[in-house]
């Protein structure tokens, strides 16, 4: 039975990982929660930002993992700079992991959220990414990140979640099943809006993108039944049944495709974080720019003639 579940189970947990979207105004401030395969955040983070650049918007960036490397985009405040996962490790008094490490350190965090008030300071008409920790545990086991949103919304933050998932991770039915139980896992957990999202939709094979589409709204009845002779106990049947039933009850997960080629699909997704964190309902509006004003001793009737004689 154990076995079995940590096939639905333990697998994304080691895959998971968290960006965070914040939309400032004057008067109110608009967020978003991302949780999202560790591999793709990067690519993610960086095609978004390019995407909003395209489109004349303003994205900063955040940075809540303290077992970053390196970014290839500047960011506004990096929680390395109040702690990292290295010195907590290489403390001898602690004597931790790189897991155990990483949890102390956002506990850490979560004890200090003034430095992150302090950081971000007054933002205005921006996004602001926050690029999390990937352990999807502290998303659905442990409250640090449940503070985290309760503490942004203190601050009039509006919250959105975003699940991204590898589709290269989700083209077999029993994996998919795993990763949507992680973000049903999260979304509960964090009780927050969430888009989900299929990232690296541009590394598949034609053939796969065409398998992958019935997993985009998912009948989960359906996969049950098509997947049905692989599974030999009717004990885990059963349970497999049950995990189908759990999910299409909730009715609550859906994906989007993400391919970073496809400016159209950006837009898409885009637009749905948008909604859901009501972005630009706030904004007032601004007066477009005049133009310079003439010179008053501007004599044209001369500058004509001048014209003439020549």
């Amino acid at each position: 039975m154990w076995l079995y579940c940590s096939c639905y189970l333990i697998y994304p947990i080691q895959c998971s990982h968290i960006i965070m979207y914040v939309f400032a105004t004057d008067s109110k401030v608009s967020c978003g929660f991302y949780i999202s395969p560790a591999s793709p955040q990067s690519t993610y983070c960086s095609t978004l930002i390019q995407h909003a650049a395209a489109i004349n918007r303003s994205v900063q960036v955040v940075n809540l993992d303290p077992a970053a490397e390196h970014f290839d985009y500047p960011v506004m405040a990096d929680i390395r700079e109040l702690i990292m996962v290295d010195d907590v490790m290489e403390d001898e008094s602690l004597r931790f992991g790189p897991n155990g490490g990483l949890v102390f350190c956002m506990e850490y965090f979560a004890n200090n959220f003034d430095w992150l008030e302090e950081s971000l300071g007054h933002v205005e008409d921006d996004y602001i990414l926050f690029d999390c920790p990937g352990q999807i545990e502290l998303y659905t086991h442990l409250p640090v990140m449940r503070q985290l949103v309760e503490q942004l919304q203190q601050w009039e933050f509006r919250v959105c979640g975003v699940f991204l998932v590898d589709s290269q991770f989700m083209v077999e039915t029993f994996k998919f099943i795993s990763g949507i139980m992680a973000a049903l896992s999260a979304m509960v957990s964090l009780e927050i809006p969430t888009v989900n999202i299929m990232t690296k939709m541009d590394l598949l094979s034609p053939k796969a993108k065409k398998e992958i589409e019935k997993y985009l709204d998912p009948d989960m009845y359906s996969m049950m039944e098509d997947n049905s002779v692989t599974i030999r106990s009717k004990k885990f049947k059963k349970l497999t049944k049950a995990i189908c039933g759990l999910i299409d009850d909730y009715s609550m997960v859906r994906f989007l495709p993400f391919d970073r080629t496809d400016e159209e699909g950006i837009n898409i997704v885009l637009q749905h974080i948008d909604f859901s964190i009501q972005y630009g309902e706030d904004l007032e509006f601004k007066e477009p720019k005049e133009p310079d004003e003439e010179p008053d001793n501007t004599n044209y009737d001369d500058f004509f003639q001048d014209k003439e004689e020549d």
